[in-house]
């Protein structure tokens, strides 16, 4: 088992994808924490890894504060006796268009998703650099934080937020020799169970059958496990030279994600003024302009939603 010996933190992992994570890192001979804000879900979810002959425990805290990283560092160390490897998923989602956005809304998603990333990597790479562990940090994005979703102005905010600062870690944490890497996991989960355009794929997992190709092979959307054996590989010894990356995963199709650069140039001696930008900006520029938000592919007949008074 690759990550024999290794003890890994996992947030938000007492149901959904987070179990997911937290099953296969013991697979691979993990010790795992299990961190929720539901007792039962947390105890439950270590029951289940004990089961398949896993090791685990449990630190019900909601993340977001610096007690919070503390005590689920010190979770690990009481428990396991070391840390190796931490995995940032714990988040919630409060989706209201801008204008009906509470502050309370915003504050809630930054506070879980960015500010608890933050403050749980703060505290991991503090314990790896003291003791030399060439720690893993992997943390948790999503296509809304690299392409913008409607009515998601918070998660956005969080998720991009999330990868800028795994990019500033891998410079800060590569002397140290720990990596820190961003997910973007595709799949079926509590919320995308609610979307009519993927309700034939949820269906077929639900019924313990293989998503339609359409799903899988072509919108790279799959199951939990899909994404759970990257969770295990990037937290491994294999991927030492990893770092700094945001890699897209679901069903059949892994993908790296670009960092944002200049898609086109152009130079006019003594700066640009604005008559320059009237006259000049649309014939330079006008068809370099990126798109936004998420463009899914139409879907085939056979897989569209039924209607709602056909079920």
């Amino acid at each position: 088992m690759s990550l024999s010996g290794k003890v890994a933190i996992v947030t938000g992992s007492g149901q959904g994808l987070g179990l997911a994570y937290a099953k296969e890192l013991a697979r691979q001979g993990a010790a795992v924490i299990i961190n929720d804000v539901n007792a039962i879900s947390a105890a439950d979810a270590v029951s289940e890894i004990r089961a398949e002959g896993g090791r685990a425990s449990a630190v019900v805290a909601p993340v977001g504060t610096t007690e919070a990283a503390k005590a689920l560092v010190a979770g690990a160390l009481s428990e396991f006796g070391r840390l190796d490897i931490l995995v940032t998923n714990a988040g919630i989602l409060r989706d209201k268009s801008l204008l009906k956005m509470t502050d309370e809304d915003f504050d809630l998603v930054i506070s879980v998703h960015l500010r608890g990333t933050f403050t749980c990597v703060r505290e991991a790479f503090a314990y790896f650099k003291e003791n030399a562990i060439a720690g893993r940090i992997i943390t948790i994005g999503s296509p809304t934080g690299q392409r913008g979703n409607f009515g998601q102005t918070n998660y956005a905010a969080a998720k991009a937020g999330i990868v800028g600062m795994v990019r500033t870690w891998s410079l800060e944490m590569k002397k140290a020799g720990v990596t820190a890497n961003t997910v973007v996991p595709v799949a079926a989960t509590a919320m995308t169970k609610t979307v009519p355009y993927f309700q034939k794929a949820v269906e077929a997992d639900e019924r313990g059958e293989v998503m339609p190709a359409f799903f899988r092979h072509d919108l790279g959307f799959g199951t939990a496990s899909d994404v759970s054996g990257l969770i295990a590989f990037l937290a491994s010894d294999a991927a030492s030279g990893i770092t700094g990356q945001v890699i897209g995963v679901g069903g059949d199709r892994l993908q790296i994600w670009t960092h944002p650069e200049a898609a086109a140039t152009g130079y006019r001696e003594d700066g640009w003024s604005y008559q320059d930008l009237v006259e000049n900006f649309t014939p330079l520029f006008g068809d370099k302009l990126r798109s936004v938000g998420e463009e899914f592919l139409p879907l085939p007949e056979d897989l569209r939603p039924e209607p709602v008074e056909a079920r």
